[in-house]
């Protein structure tokens, strides 16, 4: 195959650090090349400097696209070639129609008057080809993050998209959407375009991938050929410069007495005031336990969590919750925390941290009065703070003083957990605490869960990902449709298991 993309000798650097040191990459015309590496190894780098986002003048090297060299000054120019990225966070506008969103910018006017049946013409036949049957007004606030996802790729379409570039497209995504939007991209590929890939599902990169290209520290450390398969193994040990034997940590867990008890737990959908997103759910949590929530997207274990959590999701909460045999108040995110209780959110970007903020200023959110002196924040007790926290779980950053918004993904997840560790809880719930981020990184990650149950600490892991599930819990529970359906030691959980309490507990309902 001819080649239709060449990134020469690219460097970027930002203040303190250099992001891409030298890179080059060819990517050949009909292919999905997909591109692997830790957080922070510089894959979105270069891929904001091929789309435009980091325009020409702002890096060294050269683009040269379909045998011409491209000095793109923002995204508009790239896209007008066909290259078209689709970011994690997804650019949609959710009180927008489908179609609306699709055309956003490159509407289908005459004598600047929009023509909505052309519109929704041409928005239907994109739709169709995405495998969406949503009507073109529908509301996208109405479609789940994988209908989505197939919305801005619908999007991509209607600008006669030649490059593809696709961004941790299936982070939020559950097995079946993945599976679907996996599907469509070798479709796409099969009519012509060339799809790049970033993500950290090393699975998902098996079944699709014709090339790997892997970065770690700013630089190009090797390119796999997938026509003979992919070795995992070794495309880890490009991404993090050593072998990972295993990757769960190994622990000996001690596990004690009851210390969180939940009973009949309710709570109602806060717009449907008619549905209960939690439905009369009991469990424990006992002392030094590492406990799982399964259960498929919409089960409703971030719900629960939230709800226990200072009641910040549902209304007409009812149950009872119980510390350590002391019925305890949680009808406040303040009387939570002061119960022992925190919350580290799947959304660290929107509810986790304050991204313009630095290190020093997040770390202690959680907990400002232990740093503070007459209602005033030490500002000297703020930097030591974010500095033994920093050090303790390994946050890499230039200082403390480095925004938050600046951090890669692990990273940012470190500091959402540094900010709830220093508030100290008894009882820690971890909401898909590895979402979008690298194996090295999750490993991290699964060592602090480690240590902190070694230390006594009770966790509960949300998790869309059952291998990790079961690679880093001692117990689990299953959810369905807000309700507890299974529960059962690791030891003896397996997927099959776990999805066959699923099913038992839809056909329980359908009698």
């Amino acid at each position: 195959m001819e080649t239709i993309l060449e990134m020469r000798g690219i460097t970027k650097a930002f203040p303190g650090v250099r992001a891409l040191d030298n890179v080059s990459l060819s990517v050949k015309r009909g292919e999905i090349h997909a591109l692997v590496g830790e957080n922070g190894a510089g894959k979105s780098t270069l891929m904001k400097v091929l789309s435009g986002v980091y325009p020409a003048g702002q890096y060294e090297g050269e683009i040269v696209f379909d045998g011409k060299v491209k000095a793109f000054s923002g995204i508009a120019d790239s896209e007008r070639e066909g290259i078209i990225i689709i970011h994690q966070e997804l650019a949609l506008v959710p009180l927008l129609s489908i179609a609306e969103n699709i055309f956003l910018g490159n509407e289908c006017a005459r004598g600047g008057i929009i023509d909505w049946d052309e519109t929704n013409r041409r928005t239907a036949a994109l739709l169709a080809r995405v495998g969406l049957k949503e009507r073109p007004e529908t509301k996208v606030t109405h479609l789940g993050v994988g209908k989505q996802q197939l919305v801005e790729i619908a999007k991509a379409l209607s600008k006669e998209v030649r490059l593809l570039i696709l961004d941790e497209p299936t982070s939020s995504l559950n097995e079946s959407d993945s599976d679907a939007l996996l599907e469509l991209l070798k479709e796409l590929r099969d009519h012509g375009i060339t799809s790049i890939l970033i993500s950290h599902k090393l699975n998902e990169i098996a079944k699709v991938a014709d090339t790997v290209t892997v970065l770690r520290d700013g630089t190009a450390v090797s390119t796999i050929d997938c026509a003979m398969g992919m070795d995992e193994d070794q495309v880890i040990r490009d991404m993090v410069g050593r072998p990972l034997a295993d990757r769960y940590p190994p622990r000996s867990p001690k596990i004690g007495a009851t210390v969180f008890e939940v009973r009949n737990w309710t709570a109602w959908h806060p717009i449907d005031r008619h549905r209960k997103a939690v439905d009369n759910v009991s469990f424990s949590l006992r002392e030094g336990e590492v406990l799982g929530f399964a259960g498929l997207m919409g089960a409703g274990r971030t719900e629960l969590a939230m709800s226990l959590f200072g009641r910040s999701y549902g209304v007409g909460i009812e149950g009872e919750a119980f510390v350590r045999g002391r019925k305890v108040d949680l009808s406040s995110v303040p009387r939570a925390i002061a119960a022992g209780l925190a919350y580290v959110t799947e959304d660290r970007k929107s509810l986790g941290l304050v991204l313009d903020q630095t290190i020093r200023n997040n770390v202690p959110l959680a907990n400002l009065e232990a740093i503070a002196k007459a209602g005033v924040v030490d500002r000297e007790k703020e930097g030591a703070v974010a500095e033994e926290y920093r050090r303790r779980i390994r946050i890499r950053s230039s200082s403390i003083e480095q925004a938050a918004v600046n951090l890669s993904g692990g990273n940012q997840q470190k500091v959402v957990l540094a900010k709830w560790l220093f508030a100290d809880p008894e009882i820690l719930i971890l909401d898909e605490p590895t979402r979008g981020i690298d194996v090295g990184a999750k490993f991290e990650i699964y060592t602090i869960i480690r240590d902190l149950a070694a230390a006594g600490k009770s966790l509960i892991v949300i998790s869309s990902e059952l291998p990790e599930l079961l690679g880093i819990t001692d117990r689990l529970y299953v959810m369905n449709r807000g309700r507890m359906v299974g529960e059962m030691p690791t030891a003896e959980a397996t997927q099959e298991k776990i999805m066959s309490a699923i099913i038992r507990s839809e056909g329980a309902r359908d009698v």
